[in-house]
């Protein structure tokens, strides 16, 4: 029989001793981090200033980057600590809250993405009734949808998982993972197990699934086009399908970490796998939208001349 042991701290057991090597290691996690909130800023500032770019796509190019805000937000302040510290002891309170962003931050990134692929096929395969379809009052609502539901789901998920007994407090990541949380569990947790594969096809597949039939039709779209018109929505699509296929397989190595035996992988590369998910898409996105879409990278060089010359 497994003995219940409701600590009121979480003991993340996935930090390697690196000794000395703590302090650079900081520094480019620091670096790393300001590089992520300034390129993302620089995004959503440029989007929200030129009324050029006041479209449907670049607005949700915008809440994809405020998305990526809110999620290494929720992670790199508490990382950087727990790398100067020898003991990474973390309350229950914050750990469910660290799994509340982070879940959230994740379906946040797919439904967004999902609704990308949507103005894109509605842009390529239905250009003539573009504005009808894509007016203001449907662009708020298909925003709101992407930020209110997952906001709900994830709730009801993290409550399955609160209510558990559990029969230890160890967590082999660098972070709080709610699998890792209910695989401590001293009762069943099929009702979670069911509901976790609810959330992985709703927030996962089913994007995936769309994106894919979008993107059919694009292709059969442009298959029958001139070349230019190729040439342009090849430009404009890229970035988005670059971004989606990043942050599925990142997802993907992250649900594939949560239920693998991480003590038979190597510590570091354990860490840098749970990690991409987290780190990569606040990096890459605006990277990607902002130096791939022509709208968007020849606001940003003109914001910045603006400022050179200001200076």
């Amino acid at each position: 029989w497994k003995t219940v042991q409701q600590s009121f701290y979480f003991n993340l057991t996935m930090f390697v001793n690196i000794g000395h090597y703590r302090y650079p290691a900081f520094v480019f996690c620091l670096l790393l981090y300001s590089f992520m909130i300034s390129a993302n800023l620089v995004i959503i500032l440029v989007v929200s200033r030129e009324r050029t770019l006041h479209e449907p796509m670049y607005i949700f190019v915008a809440l994809l980057s405020v998305n990526s805000l809110y999620g290494s937000t929720g992670f790199f302040p508490r990382f950087l600590s727990d790398l100067l510290v020898d003991v990474h002891l973390m309350s229950r309170p914050e750990c469910f809250t660290q799994i509340y962003v982070f879940y959230t931050y994740i379906s946040f990134e797919m439904t967004i993405l999902g609704i990308i692929a949507y103005d894109r096929h509605v842009a390529v395969c239905s250009p003539l009734h573009y504005h009808t379809k894509m007016t203001r009052k449907t662009v708020v609502l298909l925003a709101a949808s992407a930020c209110i539901l997952p906001l709900f789901t994830i709730a009801l998920g993290l409550f399955l998982t609160v209510r558990l007994p559990l029969c230890g407090n160890k967590i082999q990541r660098v972070f709080c993972g709610n699998w890792n949380i209910v695989k401590l569990s001293c009762v069943s947790t099929i009702v979670n197990n069911i509901y976790g594969m609810f959330l992985t096809i709703v927030t996962i597949i089913f994007p995936l699934l769309y994106v894919l039939y979008t993107y059919v039709q694009i292709v059969a779209v442009c298959w029958k086009g001139a070349a230019e018109f190729r040439r342009k929505v090849f430009q404009n699509c890229l970035p988005h399908v670059v971004s989606f296929v990043l942050n599925s397989l990142t997802i993907f190595c992250d649900v594939a970490l949560s239920r693998y035996n991480i003590e038979a992988i190597n510590p570091f590369l354990a860490v840098i796998l749970s990690l991409e998910f987290i780190v990569l898409p606040p990096v890459l996105n605006p990277l990607v939208y902002g130096l791939k879409l022509p709208q968007i990278r020849r606001e940003i060089f003109g914001l910045f001349a603006k400022h050179k010359l200001g200076r």
